[in-house]
């Protein structure tokens, strides 16, 4: 790729943000524009990201530098992958521990269900005779203690 003859810089100022406009005399049609937008109060330009040509060399395939290169990569990678494996089997031993957790919850609340229904029963059951026993006289016209009967002439009604 070769680089063009003249360029053509120009810089604005839009919203608070400076603009750099850079324009090849030797595009076609002007349509070559390259825009970066960079805040003004920071005053430093970044440089673009290292294209294919402007990288360093690369060490030969067969250097040192680059059998060590390779090497501590692939140690990297493989360390990488063991994290994962390891993340992944914590993660699913937690699942399992906390199935069997929820299990076991499950079983104690139908049990405490059950005694909950059986103590129900006993107390409306207890309840029911208890109602069954109070029940006045049906000769009492609703009262329930003969002793406070107006009509009674006996000692106690005196």
């Amino acid at each position: 790729m070769s680089r063009p003859s003249q360029a053509k810089l120009t810089t604005t100022e839009h919203n608070g943000v400076s603009v750099i406009q850079s324009q090849t005399t030797a595009s076609v049609a002007g349509l070559q524009r390259v825009h970066k937008l960079l805040p003004s109060a920071v005053g430093v330009l970044k440089a673009p990201p290292p294209s294919s040509e402007m990288k360093k060399p690369s060490a030969e395939k067969d250097s040192d530098e680059y059998r060590q290169r390779r090497e501590r990569n692939n140690l990297a990678v493989k360390k990488s992958r063991m994290r994962s494996k390891q993340k992944a089997m914590d993660t699913q031993q937690r699942v399992n521990e906390l199935k069997e957790e929820n299990e076991r919850l499950e079983a104690k609340i139908k049990l405490l269900s059950k005694e909950l229904s059986v103590l129900k029963d006993l107390f409306l059951e207890h309840a029911h005779n208890l109602a069954d026993n109070v029940q006045p006289p049906a000769g009492n016209g609703g009262r329930s203690s003969p002793a406070h009967n107006p009509n009674d002439t006996s000692a106690n009604g005196q």
